[in-house]
């Protein structure tokens, strides 16, 4: 999660949230579990509560979702969460993905705060048993905008582009973006870290209660630093009538409710213009 403090206040976008379910309460149950992985949500206090990692949203359900039907290539890729929260979307990857779709190495961030960090290394030694032996798992303090040199050191030391700038083949936001004032850290963060690569992508989630003007000001801020996005609406079949696909169970939620959770996202894929042309490189701190 961003550290800078939004227009909107975490209490309002919990409103929005719960407006676009018809009321009904996002998931924040002790323990949750999809398929195999269980996971909790951090406890409400201080920054998690201010930056929303105390619940569990409807675009990480989604996402993971994807991640399930194999519909995010991972194989032998290389991927980093930012602002992962309960680090499900990180975790589908590397536990629930098929054997030919497996990451080589997954890197699961959120917001340096002890009571965050504290949840999100609860949930990767909760899991860790669980990870596929041919992917590497890891997760770090990190705040958007800031020095990558740590997250970089975690790549295979061959790990690097055509220029020689090492980055990630996958980069994962889920429901960021209503963190509007912190839009022009995360696409700094997001131009350093992602691969310089034709096949690198980055894979954005958002719950419909962020309003489209906030959306667009992110997708415009990260196009011009060369990224260019396409919208992917294939999860939604006529208007708010999308099934859910996934064959794992999901706590306290039947199908019904997790469809209405899938209609209740947007959802786009990133790449680079022009991969291997001149980048635009934000000067590190």
């Amino acid at each position: 999660m961003a550290s800078n403090e939004q227009e909107h206040s975490s209490e309002d976008i919990l409103n929005d949230a719960l407006f676009f379910l018809g009321g009904k309460s996002v998931i924040e149950d002790e323990i949750i579990s999809y398929g195999p992985v269980k996971l909790t949500v951090a406890p409400k206090e201080g920054k998690a509560n201010t930056l929303l990692a105390d619940h569990l949203f409807s675009p990480s359900l989604f996402l993971a979702e994807q991640l399930e039907r194999g519909l995010i290539p991972l194989q032998g890729k290389t991927l980093i969460e930012l602002g992962a929260g309960c680090s499900l979307p990180s975790l589908a990857s590397c536990i629930i993905s098929s054997p030919s779709n497996v990451p080589s190495l997954v890197v699961t961030s959120d917001y340096p705060d002890p009571i965050i960090l504290g949840n999100l290394r609860s949930n990767v030694e909760r899991n860790r048993a669980l990870v596929s032996p041919m992917c590497k798992l890891h997760y770090r303090g990190y705040e958007w905008g800031q020095d990558i040199g740590e997250l970089l050191t975690l790549l295979p030391v061959n790990h690097s582009t055509s220029a020689h700038v090492p980055g990630f083949d996958i980069v994962i936001l889920s429901d960021l973006l209503h963190f509007n004032t912190s839009h022009d850290a995360l696409v700094k963060s997001l131009s350093l870290l992602l691969a310089k690569t034709e096949d690198a992508r980055v894979y954005v989630a958002a719950g419909r209660y962020t309003l489209p003007s906030v959306c667009s000001s992110f997708l415009q801020k990260a196009t011009d630093e060369g990224l260019i996005f396409e919208e992917d609406t294939n999860h939604i079949v006529g208007a708010n009538s999308a099934k859910w696909l996934g064959t794992l169970s999901v706590t306290g939620l039947d199908a019904k409710a997790l469809s209405l959770r899938k209609n209740n996202c947007r959802y786009w894929v990133g790449r680079w213009m022009q991969p291997q042309v001149n980048f635009r490189r934000w000067k590190r701190d």
